[in-house]
């Protein structure tokens, strides 16, 4: 059995999730966007209807008109028309600053690059609404609005993302929003290190350095753990908060690289081969950036980035409306829970989470007040198999827990924790430390991903007879074979469990 060893406190609570920010900025962003559309047909009418032009012979204002008129388009607003209309900007403009990366919050890219995004997007959204108005024959939408709106939405939004990156860069430089690297590297990579270290708005955090050289211990082994080669890179990876492990050596030993993307591929970190070229199988990769030089990256999750923002999102607002719709519900279900029994509404317990990270799990208290104290005694009554407990009749579950359960309310609390972005409403439960410390290393992989309220597991009828090594099983799978349609199966059937009602 793997010892994970928890108490060594590097298994950290983020102090910051950038899925909030994305949320607040696409928000914003959306409102702008919107905001755009009327000033834009105001601008639009008001150029038709008062510019002149007296330094040029022709007269462009009845040029412009004649040829509106010439395809039968009318000023004349139209309700419809212009609703419409302003759903396929908001469509259009989400999906395509995902595919051309204008909602890329940048670690590295500097503010032309970002520009030329920006110009790129909106091009693809101007052929889009171009193409649009004659495929639905928008007659009451002008072409020049059409121009307009383009021209006054880019500047806008461009200047929101830069702002919004600029303020980025600030708040990682203050040590948040990290991503945690161990780097193995010779000396040919120092000032890549030193880049990594000193550039501290990229938000890159180096855990650990695998390097045989002298010069790597003496200059960095003061702040940052410093390990030959051939150490147990295994350990590392299992006794640390890493997301990536990059490889970064002139002369590359294609065996060692082999035996780090195994490593690697067993616990879903990031593996990056910091190179112009890559010996590992070109099928399993993609190309990323870190500082100037391109590198290779094995990822453990679909590469296609529409689909995981679709899944990003969808968890942001349907979490955020089901609050405030359920919220009479929830009210009335911590009403009950006090006058059921003594102890707080809500049970808050900490749990590990992608790659690692601490965060506390909410739910509504299903049991007595000093529950996970009262455990110990029930350890031999245990009916789960490897290191999870469970208990048909647990004492310690209190009367209107008992119907929680059994319903599968106690877990709504669990969408404040995917409002925050600490959860999914789709992935693998969140353990706990204990359980953690149990796992073999083939279990690891299951926190590669961001934990959920729901996955394969809860909706299986009797889950609580499966065996432990069945649902690690089924969770690896889930990992494997993600899809936007395999979470739209399992949220129907989460349903249709919570009606069955079939936990406990």
């Amino acid at each position: 059995m793997f010892n994970r060893n928890i108490e060594r406190g590097i298994i950290s609570k983020p102090s910051f999730n950038r899925t909030g920010l994305n949320d607040i900025l696409d928000i914003t962003e959306l409102i702008a966007v919107l905001l755009c559309i009327p000033l834009s047909y105001a601008l639009a009418v008001y150029f038709i209807e008062n510019i002149n032009f007296p330094f040029y012979s022709i007269d462009y204002k009845l040029f412009i008109l004649r040829h509106l008129n010439y395809y039968n388009y009318s000023w004349q607003f139209n309700l419809s028309q212009f609703l419409f209309f302003s759903v396929l900007v908001l469509i259009s403009w989400y999906i395509l600053s995902r595919l051309t990366l204008m909602a890329k919050l940048p670690r590295r890219n500097k503010y032309m690059t970002i520009t030329i995004h920006f110009l790129r997007g909106n091009f693809f959204i101007l052929l889009i609404l171009m193409v649009s108005k004659f495929t639905f024959n928008l007659t009451s939408i002008p072409i020049i609005f059409i121009f307009t709106y383009v021209a006054v939405s880019m500047p806008v939004t461009l200047i929101i993302r830069l702002i919004s990156t600029e303020k980025l860069k600030v708040y990682r430089a203050r040590g948040n929003d990290l991503r945690h690297v161990m780097v193995i590297a010779d000396d040919n990579y120092v000032n890549f290190i030193d880049n990594l270290i000193n550039q501290k708005y990229w938000g890159y955090k180096i855990t650990a350095i695998i390097s045989g050289s002298d010069g790597m211990k003496i200059k960095y082994g003061e702040n940052i753990p410093v390990w030959p080669d051939g150490h147990n890179i295994k350990n590392i990876l299992d006794n640390n908060v890493i997301d990536e492990v990059i490889y970064c050596k002139k002369d590359a030993d294609e065996s060692e690289i082999h035996n780090l993307v195994e490593i690697c591929n067993e616990t879903g970190v990031i593996f990056r081969v910091q190179s112009s070229e890559s010996i590992v199988d070109p099928m399993q990769i993609s190309l990323k950036t870190v500082n100037h030089n391109g590198s290779l990256t094995l990822v453990d999750m679909p590469s296609l980035r529409l689909p995981l923002e679709i899944k990003t999102l969808a968890d942001f607002y349907l979490s955020f409306f089901a609050l405030i719709i359920l919220s009479p519900i929830l009210l009335f279900i911590a009403i009950l829970i006090k006058l059921d029994s003594k102890g707080p509404v809500f049970f808050k317990q900490e749990r590990i989470g992608l790659r690692g990270r601490k965060f506390n799990l909410y739910k509504f208290r299903t049991m007595v007040e000093n529950a996970e104290a009262l455990q110990e005694k029930l350890k031999e009554k245990n009916e789960m198999d490897g290191p999870t407990f469970k208990m048909k009749n647990d004492p310690r579950i209190t009367r209107i827990g008992r119907f929680l359960r059994k319903s599968g309310l106690d877990e709504f609390p669990q969408l404040i924790n995917v409002v925050k972005g600490e959860m999914s409403l789709i992935g693998p439960r969140p353990p706990l430390e204990s359980e953690v410390k149990q796992y073999d290393r083939w279990h690891l992989r299951r926190l590669s991903v961001k934990p959920g309220i729901t996955c394969t597991w809860q909706i299986m009828p009797q889950r609580n007879d499966i065996k432990f090594e069945k649902w690690m099983n089924m969770d690896l799978n889930y990992i494997d074979n993600w899809s936007l349609g395999l979470d739209a199966r399992l949220f129907l059937k989460t349903i249709t469990a919570l009606f069955m009602a079939g936990g406990r």
